[in-house]
């Protein structure tokens, strides 16, 4: 097969395995520089443009989209969805799982563990928000933001009070969330690849950080997850409609909650604590479903 891969940086552990991966099975994976990709739109003709040539011939995408070009990249996919190419991760479900509210309002409907949330547009009704999800403390966390950045534990009224007004002030769109304290600092990353988890960790936060990301200093060990834990992954998974994803979920004290689901999540930590070969499963899924003109939305998001 003839594969190509929308990412930055073509050095990062993840895409070098991804090729690795991919060229070890007899194929071949170019990735392109999402930024240098060009749209031209024509009637009846959609093209994209890559280093001032026409991509053609690709079967299949792997979107490695990073989460501060999201609209740019998601448009760079959509128009390979228009032109028949099939991707692993389609950009209707990329741009669900990039606004946490939006994910959160899609798991709330189809019942899936959640932390209790709140949103709201008014600063004066951050006592409110607050109180509704039983706080202090409450965790605040930016919409669109990604590896732990733009996430705040608030410990008192006062201070959470001024964190959501100063972010509101500065027309910034955020989460309110219950802390859950019973989690002590690690959370769960369950890798599911085609409905089925094929790999989790248990990822613990720096000692005086709340939150567990390996991007902040936290460690990744090999866990066995419970029925009901995996039974919330596939679950997030298939509603998001991602073929491959990082679920993020703390053990509460009612079960598994979700924090957030990944589409592009990374593989060096899970593949070092696991052992596992998840590239080769990512590539090896390409490889059996990966159809031309398959796309459901048709690049429609």
């Amino acid at each position: 097969m003839k594969i190509a891969m929308l990412a930055r940086n073509a050095k990062l552990y993840s895409h070098r395995r991804l090729v690795e991966a991919a060229e070890g099975r007899g194929h071949s994976l170019d990735i392109l520089n999402t930024t240098r990709c060009t749209v031209n739109i024509a009637s009846h003709r959609p093209t994209l443009v890559y280093n001032g040539e026409t991509v053609t011939g690709y079967e299949a995408v792997i979107p490695r989209i990073g989460a501060s070009i999201t609209n740019y990249g998601l448009a760079i996919l959509r128009q390979l969805e228009m032109g028949g190419v099939w991707s692993l991760n389609e950009s209707v479900a990329i741009g669900r799982s990039r606004d946490k509210l939006r994910s959160m309002q899609i798991f709330a409907k189809h019942g899936l563990g959640l932390p209790l949330t709140a949103y709201a547009n008014d600063p004066g009704a951050a006592e409110s928000i607050i109180k509704a999800v039983n706080g202090p403390p409450v965790v605040i966390k930016l919409l669109e933001g990604t590896q732990g950045i733009g996430v705040v534990l608030a410990e008192t009224m006062s201070s959470a009070k001024s964190v959501i007004e100063a972010f509101r002030g500065a027309n910034v769109n955020i989460l309110v969330q219950e802390f859950i304290k019973e989690a002590g600092g690690t959370d769960i990353r369950a890798f599911v690849i085609g409905g089925k988890v094929v790999a989790a960790m248990k990822r613990t936060g720096a000692a005086d950080d709340f939150r567990s990301n390996l991007h902040r200093g936290g460690s990744a060990q090999l866990i066995k997850i419970t029925p009901e834990e995996r039974s919330t992954a596939v679950r997030a998974a298939k509603h998001m409609g991602l073929n491959v994803c990082g679920v993020d979920m703390l053990r509460s004290n009612h079960g598994p909650v979700i924090m957030e689901v990944n589409s592009s999540p990374g593989l060096e930590g899970i593949e070092a604590a696991t052992g596992k070969d998840v590239a080769g499963m990512i590539i090896d899924f390409i490889a059996t479903h990966a159809k031309s003109g398959k796309t459901k939305t048709k690049g429609a998001g």
